[in-house]
């Protein structure tokens, strides 16, 4: 096969890849990216899902040995934020954005020290409005306290990039765009997980970027 690509990250990454949906790529993103991939270069890359649902930073970090730098991918993508932020708003088990930001750049420290060559792309977090995160009786400002939070996510992601000089993939004014022209839930079924439409927003973004680092 050719070099590897790993993506990481959790359930928008994960897209059931686990329940082996398209030869454990999942029904997501990924799997586009391996068609559009091995449709135009045949061979040339070997495509690995490491998303797991429901991931946040300290879940990644704690699986970065099994799940990414074993595999000593050539390029590898890590996506996650919006589990952090989630699981803070309804489970009380989020990770604060300064942490999160300290744990993603020990993440990417640990990273290089083991693959000094590879070549990585960041994606930052989004969220739009759906049903689960819009605002409801029990959380009358829930969408707001999302956006907040999601978008101080991205803004680490980005500072985080800017320190290593590598390339981010910014979703939300993706997503903000895309909602001009469909309603949100066009995009993804609950505010942050996407339909098949968003998840090809990911993949043009993904490849845009991917093609300037080969």
């Amino acid at each position: 096969m050719g070099k590897r690509i790993l993506f990481f990250g959790d359930s928008i990454t994960d897209a059931c890849r686990r329940e082996d949906v398209f030869c454990g790529l999942g029904a997501g993103y990924v799997t586009m990216i391996s068609g559009e991939l091995g449709l135009e270069y045949p061979n040339q890359y070997e495509v690995i899902n490491s998303g797991i649902g429901g991931h946040r930073v300290v879940d990644l970090y704690a699986r970065l040995k099994s799940d990414f730098l074993n595999f000593s991918p050539d390029y590898a993508t890590i996506y996650c934020g919006v589990n952090d932020t989630w699981h803070e708003i309804l489970y009380n088990n989020g990770v604060a954005t300064p942490k999160f930001e300290r744990l993603y750049d020990i993440m990417l420290s640990d990273i290089y020290e083991a693959l000094p060559d590879i070549k990585l792309i960041l994606i930052a977090p989004f969220v739009v409005e759906g049903r689960g995160t819009c605002n409801n009786e029990e959380m009358p400002d829930r969408f707001e306290r999302f956006k907040v939070d999601v978008a101080e996510k991205a803004e680490a992601v980005k500072r985080i990039g800017k320190k290593y000089n590598l390339p981010v993939i910014e979703l939300q004014p993706i997503f903000d765009a895309a909602c001009l022209k469909a309603d949100p839930s066009f995009w993804t079924t609950d505010g942050v997980h996407p339909k098949p439409a968003g998840h090809t927003l990911i993949k043009n973004a993904w490849i845009k970027e991917f093609k300037k680092l080969i």
